[in-house]
């Protein structure tokens, strides 16, 4: 078993990469060279770019030297526990040299999605400690965590407000046919508190009376009318863990719920320990 790269060889490796690419267009004729590689467990994606001076792009078929180089330093930088990247750009600036950006926790925008193998394989390959599983990863591999008995989860609207105190989304965007399943899921669970007012749009101020007040819950997670209410109006996704939650339900909605699980559910939107009969 070959000894994967250490950190010199990995810059070794970037640099015979920035060369590889810089060698697929003629002499003079381009202006930067880029590359993008996606990659979970066997699935590989790759696209090649060359931008020549005229700044017109033009698509390159990456040869299989580029990829066996890409896969080497992917799983020379894996990380124990931590795991390693399942994207990369490289990028080649006639002027400026080769940079490059790895990403190891944020989903690549596949263009075709890889079955739960893939992901089952990436985890087997590249194990990660459980705090370093992002949400996405656990549920394309169908790992997704139950909710524990007796506790009800609430999402998060927003990741944050800025200085501004604009709310602020890091979230990775629904494909339109996924949010209309997502949408109708949200909007199926039923009621557990209602109200006959609306509260103010966070991300459009002059909305002051759009956002439904009303709670609903499928026994496992409780959350506000403004979930849905924000991924309808301005295609904010929901908290990633409800998303997954939602995917491994297959996007259907209970269309009942115990009284029990609503009980806790209204005890976790407000607060308050849920009434027990004796």
């Amino acid at each position: 078993m070959s000894t994967p790269p250490g950190p010199d060889q990995q810059h070794q490796l970037v640099a015979q990469i920035g060369q590889g690419l810089a060698s697929m267009a003629p002499p003079g004729t381009w202006r930067q060279v880029r590359t993008e590689y996606r990659a979970v467990g066997r699935h590989i994606e790759a696209d090649v770019v060359v931008t020549g001076h005229d700044g017109t792009p033009r698509a390159v078929q990456p040869p299989p030297d580029l990829l066996q180089l890409l896969g080497t330093l992917r799983t020379g930088m894996y990380r124990p526990g931590l795991g390693t990247w399942v994207s990369a750009v490289v990028l080649v600036d006639a002027v400026q040299g080769v940079s490059a950006d790895f990403v190891a926790d944020r989903e690549p925008q596949w263009r075709r999605t890889p079955p739960p193998i893939g992901f089952q394989d990436e985890l087997r390959f590249f194990p990660r400690a459980d705090e370093h599983v992002p949400p996405w990863l656990r549920e394309r591999a169908g790992l997704t965590p139950p909710v524990p008995d007796g506790e009800v989860r609430t999402p998060r609207i927003h990741d944050g407000l800025d200085e501004a105190g604009r709310p602020l989304i890091r979230r990775q965007q629904l494909a339109p046919a996924e949010a209309e399943r997502v949408l109708a899921y949200l909007d199926a669970a039923p009621v557990i508190l209602a109200s006959r007012s609306n509260g103010p749009d966070a991300f459009a101020p002059d909305r002051t009376d759009a956002v439904p007040m009303n709670f609903r819950t499928d026994g496992a997670w409780a959350w506000p009318g403004a979930v849905a209410y924000y991924l309808r109006e301005h295609g904010v996704p929901p908290d990633p863990d409800l998303v997954a939650h939602i995917r491994a339900r297959r996007f259907t909605a209970p269309p009942e719920v115990p009284e029990p699980a609503k009980d806790l559910a209204l005890a976790a939107i407000t607060g308050e320990a849920p009434q027990t009969t004796v």
